[in-house]
């Protein structure tokens, strides 16, 4: 297996997998800068329980609006040209974070304009489908989305740099990576991957690039799963540190570790499912997911146990993981042509799930007074999912509809 992967590596060109795995990477961990240091802001401004997971969230809901318009200008424009426009709003919205935020209102301000790092997910996966042959695509894609291990980086980081210099140094200290990283993705990626066959999107204005894939209804029901599967793993990894530390007492620091580990499974997991889904399907894989997932959920219980509990989270962000690489190797086969756009519909409907988890986990905690109510609801939203996901491929075999059936 270890050898095919390889294979499936040199297949393409890696200097361009790499500059959109990097600019993931880091983008990532700008996008949940403010989830990392949860605990510090929210002691700071003394929020309620339903505001800390609006705090957390709205980085979360504004990378969700903004790969919509991200994703059609990727295709319209090239990949690397938007990518670095993107790095250029992401350092602007730091320097708000470094010299303001003063106030909660103005954080959760500061939050949505941090959404443009969201967007990088709408260039870096369609640059790593259009460097490599379809035959690689879900592990092509699974590589550069193990950026989404940006997360372990902020989780692990952040904490420890805001308790030795304060949450606003933070910031500025993040200015850094997301230059530097802006110079090598000018470097690396090239200006237009070869693909096979003519680009027709390319000819084509945004609003009809928008339209076809507004007209396939098979675009909305992967905006569902991608909800469940990548909102699930953005959405715990931005909202667990607040959870660790109300729920069982545990400090900032620790809870970043915490954290941080979680999402490294969860990272690790993901290439690993585009690679899986290549060999057996996305969609036969997805089934048992969503399964284990909501039995996963519901097994969570009162959350009493610290060792039972943060055992059931590493499983689920585990199977999340295995889920948001198995989805997108099934929009690789479905989308080629406008996979921009399609990257850009199906990646907001993640960034918007993460918002509903981590805003929906604040205001249950704070309704219910518990968060197994949270984790409940996770569950039932997963099952539903999955069931999902086995009435379809049901119907594709009865249908024999070969376009889909050979995803």
């Amino acid at each position: 297996m270890l050898k095919d992967g390889l294979q499936a590596l040199r297949s393409g060109h890696w200097p361009t997998l790499l500059g959109a795995w990097l600019h993931f990477e880091i983008s990532f961990m700008v996008w949940l800068l403010i989830g990392a240091m949860g605990i510090p802001i929210s002691e700071e401004f003394s929020l309620s329980a339903s505001q800390k997971g609006l705090l957390v969230g709205i980085p979360l809901l504004g990378g969700a609006l903004f790969r919509v318009i991200v994703g059609p200008l990727g295709d319209r424009l090239g990949a690397k040209v938007v990518g670095l426009g993107i790095l250029g709003l992401e350092g602007i919205g730091l320097l708000l974070g470094w010299l303001g935020g003063t106030s909660f209102e103005s954080m959760l301000g500061i939050g949505l304009f941090l959404g443009f790092a969201g967007a990088s997910f709408a260039i870096a996966l369609p640059l790593a489908s259009q460097a490599y042959p379809s035959a690689h695509q879900g592990l092509a894609m699974g590589v550069a989305a193990i950026g989404n291990s940006g997360v372990l980086l902020a989780a692990f980081m952040a904490p420890r740099l805001a308790e030795a210099l304060g949450w606003h140094q933070v910031f500025g200290i993040m200015l850094l990576p997301v230059i530097g990283t802006a110079l090598l993705f000018f470097w690396l990626v090239q200006s237009a991957p070869a693909r096979n066959g003519t680009d027709a999107s390319k000819k084509d204005g945004i609003g009809v690039i928008l339209q076809k894939g507004l007209q396939d209804p098979f675009i909305y029901w992967l905006c569902f799963l991608y909800g469940v599967t990548f909102g699930g793993f953005v959405g715990l990894s931005s909202y667990l540190p607040v959870f660790f530390h109300d729920q069982f007492h545990v400090g900032m620091v620790n809870a970043g570790t915490l954290t941080a580990l979680c999402a490294l499974a969860g990272s690790g997991a993901r290439p690993l499912g585009g690679f899986l889904a290549d060999r057996f399907g996305g969609l036969t894989l997805l089934q048992g997911l969503f399964l284990i997932i909501a039995a996963l959920c519901l097994a969570s219980g009162n959350l009493d146990h610290f060792v039972l509990t943060y055992t059931i989270i590493l499983l689920i962000m585990l199977c999340l993981g295995f889920g948001n690489g198995a989805i997108f190797q099934v929009v690789s086969c479905r989308f080629k042509s406008i996979m921009g756009t399609a990257s850009g519909f199906v990646g907001a409907a993640g960034g918007l799930g993460g918002f509903l988890l981590s805003s929906g986990f604040g205001w249950l905690k704070e309704t219910t007074g518990t968060f197994s109510s949270g984790f409940f609801v996770l569950g039932l939203v997963s099952g539903l999912a999955g069931i999902s996901a086995m009435i379809f491929q049901r119907s594709i075999r009865l249908t024999k509809h070969k376009s889909i059936s050979e995803i």
